[in-house]
């Protein structure tokens, strides 16, 4: 709650009632809270959810994000705490913004996280257009990352809850974005918090499982969306060591990652081999020891910048990074090169770090998200 008294829960200057909140409802739990409880304090709610595709076609599978249930299960919502509900079709944007980008990166060799791209370009632009079209005061989402006010303006933090944190997949989220949106559930400290306000609510979500796969993604079978986007995309090729000897054939490049240890099909060695390397124009899957994957030096492109001050001010910076989502931030030192490109140094190696991650930057010593960029090239 913020402490100005002359503010809303909100942070806003106006009383609930007289402030519209268009709040993003993918059908699950998480954001059918956020609904619920702003719709209990007495906002003026408008819930939005996106069809982002045919959830009758092959792509989409049962229970997942946005599909037909999801819509569903968040009209139901909107019925039970009384207040408008809209589905907009998004598919043919969905499709340019996010899916057609998935496959090319995935055909390209990289290691793609499409929800980026889709909170990116989807959610946190034209539906926040859209958000501002209805003549909303905020936009608020069931992200669990917080935003809390600074001296300069408004923050990105980590949230509260570090199993839940989903800041890895927010820090494109830009400055004049952030003045607009709300991420209620970020101070809550356990996923049980808020079920047990759905329950509260008497929501019909409220033991709904969480998603566990990218939405358009059936079983995490990443290979099998691609060759349906792009037919012939799993051509065979060799696999071969790092000075090219052939270990094995393989069934097309885009059934592997860099870090892949099982599933190689080249058993019998003496010592455990790792996909280190994935060469699309030879069609060649490149195997070696672990300690091949270690790196230290990770360039970035599409740079967005969260920090105080500018991009470019300091030739160096110490920061804490994550390559992953699934890690917590290391030790590294940020080295700018344009508005857009930099060179993170980390200071203890990682393993397994892919072009097409994303990079994300938080300040050493507290919760700040300061940013991020893409991993653009190779080790």
């Amino acid at each position: 709650m913020p402490l100005d008294p002359a503010l809303n829960s909100l942070g806003l200057p106006k009383p609930p009632s007289e402030t519209r909140v268009v709040v993003a409802m993918s059908g699950g739990v998480d954001s059918s809270v956020v609904a619920a409880q702003l719709a209990e304090e007495g906002y003026d709610v408008v819930g939005v959810t996106l069809q982002l595709y045919d959830h009758g076609a092959a792509l989409a599978k049962k229970g997942a994000c946005c599909a037909g249930r999801d819509i569903h299960d968040a009209r139901r919502v909107a019925e039970t705490m009384g207040f408008p509900h809209y589905v907009l079709d998004y598919e043919n944007t969905f499709r340019e913004a996010v899916i057609d980008e998935f496959a090319d990166s995935y055909l390209a060799g990289a290691t793609p996280v499409p929800c980026i791209r889709c909170n990116e370009r989807v959610k946190f632009k034209d539906l926040l257009n859209t958000a501002r079209d209805l003549d909303a005061d905020c936009m608020a989402t069931g992200h669990y990352i917080q935003r809390k006010m600074g001296d300069l303006g408004a923050e990105l933090h980590q949230a509260a809850d570090a199993a839940r944190d989903q800041s890895y997949f927010l820090f494109s989220t830009t400055k004049e974005q952030l003045d607009y949106l709300r991420f209620p559930l970020g101070h809550l400290h356990s996923k049980a918090e808020t079920r047990a306000l759905a329950q509260r609510y008497g929501l019909s979500v409220a033991d709904k499982p969480d998603s566990q796969d990218i939405c358009f993604v059936p079983n995490g079978n990443y290979a099998a969306v691609i060759e349906k986007l792009r037919p012939g995309a799993a051509e065979p090729g060799e696999i071969v060591d790092p000075n090219g000897h052939v270990l094995g054939v393989h069934k097309g490049v885009i059934h592997y990652t860099i870090g892949q240890r099982r599933g190689l099909g080249i058993g019998g060695l003496a010592d455990p081999l790792y996909v280190v390397k994935l060469d699309v124009d030879k069609r060649q899957v490149v195997v070696g020891p672990k300690e091949m994957l270690a790196t230290r030096r990770v360039p970035l492109r599409e740079v967005n910048w969260l920090g105080d001050d500018g991009l470019t001010d300091m030739a160096e910076r110490e920061i804490a990074v994550k390559v992953r989502s699934t890690r917590p931030p290391i030790p590294a030192i940020l080295r700018p090169i344009s508005q857009t490109e930099a060179e993170v140094e980390l200071m203890v190696a990682e393993e397994g770090v892919s072009p097409g991650q994303a990079c994300v930057f938080y300040a050493p010593d507290d919760s700040r998200v300061l940013g991020g960029g893409w991993i653009w090239r190779g080790r």
